[in-house]
């Protein structure tokens, strides 16, 4: 199949030297792209195994996998663009670029600023503590007295605050950060997304400390139905090309070949 090369604009110091940009060397198959929509994709590139930049400053991930089809099957050309998370959705409204494939849950708090696509995958949260920990309740009450991370403008922060309200916490700019928090004792406990968060307990030496804490976590409320793909709100069009380019990677298989090269069982 017919792959647009993508370009990558890093925003922000994650280069050295601050802002840098990456483009994609030519290719004569370029010339179709003038066929395609274009389509700037924001996502954050710090949220492995779904987006994070690789040892070459390239963005790989589920996300980035599921973009690129969704890209190739709704006919757009798209270039991906590196946002803090803080700025993701404000930017998104200032029309910075069209869309984000970030593993953005689709909570009613933002539903009332962006819409969303259908969900592309769905997961819980949960909390996670160190195995030499003392703690099995994580009730507000079983909490108490200890310190709680969580990553900033996450629904994970919204859901920390409201039920948790008395709670010390210590909020961390991404997920490495927050996994580093409680490896290294900075905090007692951390709520985080189950699947972001099952690579680095299952497949790194640093996670090997730590293990999931209570049950799992699915208010609606909070974590929304599901990451979705977010869009303006104004931006029909796009919404039900995307929904349609959805659903046909679900259908021919391309979704599934993508599920099994990050997770052991399906995350639909």
């Amino acid at each position: 199949m017919l792959r647009i090369p993508l370009r990558i604009i890093l925003r922000g110091a994650l280069m050295a030297g601050g802002m840098g940009i990456l483009v994609a060397a030519a290719s004569p198959l370029e010339v179709a792209a003038q066929d395609r929509t274009p389509m700037r994709v924001a996502v954050e590139g710090a949220f492995p195994p779904f987006n994070y930049l690789d040892a070459n400053n390239k963005l790989q991930g589920f996300d980035i996998d599921i973009a690129n089809a969704l890209c190739e099957v709704g006919k757009f050309e798209c270039q991906f663009i590196i946002e803090k998370w803080d700025d993701i959705i404000p930017n998104l409204v200032a029309d910075k670029y069209d869309a984000i494939i970030s593993s953005m849950s689709m909570s009613l708090e933002r539903r009332q600023k962006i819409a969303f696509t259908e969900k592309y995958y769905n997961s819980p949260s949960v909390f996670i503590a160190r195995k030499d920990s003392s703690i099995s309740d994580v009730s507000p009450a079983g909490l108490g007295g200890k310190i709680l991370g969580v990553t900033s403008s996450t629904a994970q922060e919204s859901y920390a605050n409201h039920v948790y309200p008395e709670m010390k916490k210590k909020v961390f700019r991404s997920s490495p950060e927050l996994y580093k928090g409680l490896s290294d004792g900075s905090v007692d406990i951390i709520l985080e997304d189950k699947l972001a968060i099952y690579d680095w307990i299952a497949n790194t030496k640093a996670g090997t400390c730590c293990e999931f804490k209570g049950p799992d976590l699915v208010d609606v409320i909070y974590f929304g139905e599901g990451a979705g793909i977010a869009l303006r709100l104004d931006d029909k069009e796009r919404l039900t090309r995307l929904n349609e380019a959805l659903k046909s990677i679900k259908a021919d298989g391309t979704y599934d070949m993508i599920n099994a090269k990050y997770f052991p069982f399906s995350i639909q």
